[in-house]
């Protein structure tokens, strides 16, 4: 009796040696031929991941070293560094976090040499004390040639695009 697939009984969890069908198509020549479920996934991407099998479940302690090669991650939040004093010099740890500045009084970040190009940092003036990013041994670089964060909650970022070399921006002031 010939049945639809849609009408077949529905098999949740197909052993290896179960049998499908599969339409080769190559050079537009449309064959039916047959195909194990084993051999199918021999050739799907992902096999496992860490060891494990079936849906798997990555969370931040399972990323150890840190290279994705180029591919983004979503869904991690960036390391918070909360600094109250009026001095701060960013450190290669710094790397990706949010650095949150409260002070009454003027802050000075000072961005060391020897961070690395692609280092990138993210500011945030909480207190009221103007934040001042001073440059030791290396060059800090904005379009406006400004310094500071403009302002209490303004928000700054500083990315090294070269050696030593970084560029501010965001809410910026003389």
């Amino acid at each position: 009796m010939n049945k639809k697939i849609t009408e077949l009984t529905d098999l949740p969890s197909p052993a290896g040696a179960d049998i499908l069908a599969i339409v080769d198509d190559v050079a537009g020549t449309a064959t039916t031929k047959k195909v194990t479920a084993t051999n199918l996934m021999s050739l799907a991407p992902v096999q496992s991941v860490a060891g494990q099998t079936g849906t798997v479940t990555v969370s931040a302690g399972d990323l150890t070293d840190g290279n994705f090669d180029g591919t983004s991650i979503s869904g991690f939040d960036a390391t918070i560094n909360d600094q109250t004093g009026t001095a701060y010099t960013l450190l290669a740890s710094d790397n990706g976090k949010v650095v949150v500045l409260d002070n009454g009084s003027a802050v000075t970040v000072t961005v060391p040499s020897g961070l690395g190009v692609g280092f990138n940092c993210s500011f945030v003036q909480k207190g009221a004390g103007q934040v001042t990013f001073s440059a030791s041994s290396t060059t800090i670089n904005n379009r406006q040639s400004h310094t500071k964060i403009n302002a209490q909650y303004g928000v700054a970022s500083i990315v090294a695009y070269a050696a030593d070399t970084f560029v501010l921006a965001g809410d910026t002031a003389s």
